[in-house]
């Protein structure tokens, strides 16, 4: 996570709501007007200062280590935008993160490709990874 615990050797963040400052400013994203009630609307100051301590993407830090991470999203997601996981990924990328991948489903919404064996497809692709990287920790 964002506060550098050398406890975790990966981490696969599935369609990640990891840009929440812009994305509760956004009042354009069908969502965000009726968010406003549980995560509070960062036009009040207070409510800015608070989200901003937890965003991810606004909390990433270039002196902490973080273990490899494979973000994922899709295209045509409602809910998180497909630019939340590259905007983290570039920032994890500039902190100097060991490991970055990110993979953006073209044809996919919130919960990725719809048929059994495609899940099972991604699925898989997420156990790689981790093993991979334990592997390179060996």
């Amino acid at each position: 996570g964002n506060d550098g615990n050398p406890l975790f050797e990966g981490a696969v963040l599935g369609v990640p709501f990891v840009d929440t400052l812009s994305t509760m400013l956004d009042e354009t994203l069908p969502l965000t007007v009726g968010e406003y009630l549980e995560w509070g609307n960062p036009k009040n100051e207070a409510y800015y200062n608070y989200i901003a301590s937890y965003s991810p993407v606004d909390n990433v830090d270039p002196n902490k280590r973080y273990p490899p991470v494979f973000l994922s999203g899709g295209l045509n997601d409602p809910r998180v935008g497909y630019w939340e996981p590259l905007k983290l990924a570039q920032k994890l990328r500039r902190a100097n993160c060991e490991k970055v991948l990110c993979k953006i489903e073209m044809g996919a919404g919130h919960f990725s490709k719809s048929g059994r064996f495609d899940r099972l497809e991604e699925l898989a692709l997420e156990y790689a990874f981790l093993l991979q990287t334990l592997k390179d920790d060996a």
